[in-house]
């Protein structure tokens, strides 16, 4: 059931990053991330407000727990890491196109099995191993590919955001891991709507102050914002994904290692999306390079199983 719900995580991960590539596109960065933290908190208030004050949603998987500072305080500093990961992840986005981000995104998995390798002391087997080169092997090629669009991997400011957006989403999902998992293997054991829910709001607040401080005063002197529709399904594409990314991982038997590779999976919608309906180029080259990220997660699965 948890691999069923992490290939639909994925699923909604890849219209969720067309729809912000559709978003960014002339507009304005802060703005639009701040709205989409604004609809994302919306979304879950209702479940937040009905949890403390009635039983409702008792015994539901829509029950959100309560929880002092001691929980809190973990929520904040995931809130932290998410925010910064997508501040990184939004600006890269709108300068690049959908087919380099998407393939670049699917290798956190390897990070978080690195990661996983240095914090946890997991010892990788010859097919992780083998999954690890072949994603360093395609992000080469990759950047062959983006050289042909005048995109130089090596001083191209946007890409060093993409790389550092994906490197802070993998500590993301090593912390998840940390978080969800019960206190009798290590973890904190939070429930996973009270970490969905808050952490959204804890991330409108930095937001606010991002917004206030950096966009505003400068505001007539960058790009202007522009409202557009795609930015609300932003949020509900998002919140749809992560809520079955959660809910997966709070099953028995749930593995983070083999979810966060399946949801990377999402960069075969936004590579669609990228091709029929942003029309980028040199989509044979950059097909090949996806083939092998997606080879390479296969053998992330085999070595995890």
């Amino acid at each position: 059931m948890w691999l069923i719900l992490a290939f639909l995580s994925a699923t909604l991960l890849g219209f969720y990053d067309a729809f912000k590539k559709k978003a960014l596109s002339g507009n304005a960065v802060i703005p639009v991330l701040f709205l989409n933290t604004l609809f994302s908190s919306l979304i879950f208030v209702p479940f937040i407000v009905t949890s403390y004050t009635t039983n409702a949603l008792d015994g539901t998987i829509f029950h959100v727990a309560s929880g002092g500072w001691e929980v809190h305080k973990y929520i904040i500093l995931k809130s932290f890491i998410v925010l910064s990961s997508w501040t990184f992840g939004y600006f890269g986005m709108k300068h690049l196109p959908l087919t380099i981000v998407g393939p670049i995104n699917a290798t956190r998995p390897v990070m978080t099995l690195v990661g996983a390798m240095l914090v946890y002391g997991e010892v990788l087997n010859l097919y992780q191993w083998i999954g690890v080169i072949l994603a360093v092997i395609s992000f080469l090629m990759l950047s062959k590919s983006g050289k042909k669009e005048g995109i130089d991997f090596k001083h191209d400011k946007w890409i060093y955001f993409i790389v550092l957006a994906a490197v802070l989403g993998a500590i993301s999902g090593l912390y998840d891991k940390y978080l969800m998992a019960p206190p009798e293997n290590g973890g904190v054991g939070l429930d996973r709507m009270i970490v969905q829910s808050w952490y959204n709001i804890y991330q409108l607040v930095m937001m606010g102050f991002m917004m206030m401080i950096l966009w505003w005063p400068a505001r007539h002197k960058t790009t202007p914002f522009r409202w557009h529709w795609s930015i609300i399904f932003i949020s509900i594409f998002l919140s749809a994904a992560d809520f079955v990314y959660f809910y997966a991982l709070s099953l028995p038997g749930a593995m983070i290692s083999i979810v966060s590779m399946v949801r990377r999976g999402s960069v075969i919608v936004s590579f669609l999306f990228g091709a029929a309906l942003f029309h980028e180029k040199n989509l044979k080259a950059k097909f090949v390079d996806l083939l092998l990220v997606l080879i390479g997660m296969l053998f992330l699965y085999f070595g995890s199983k």
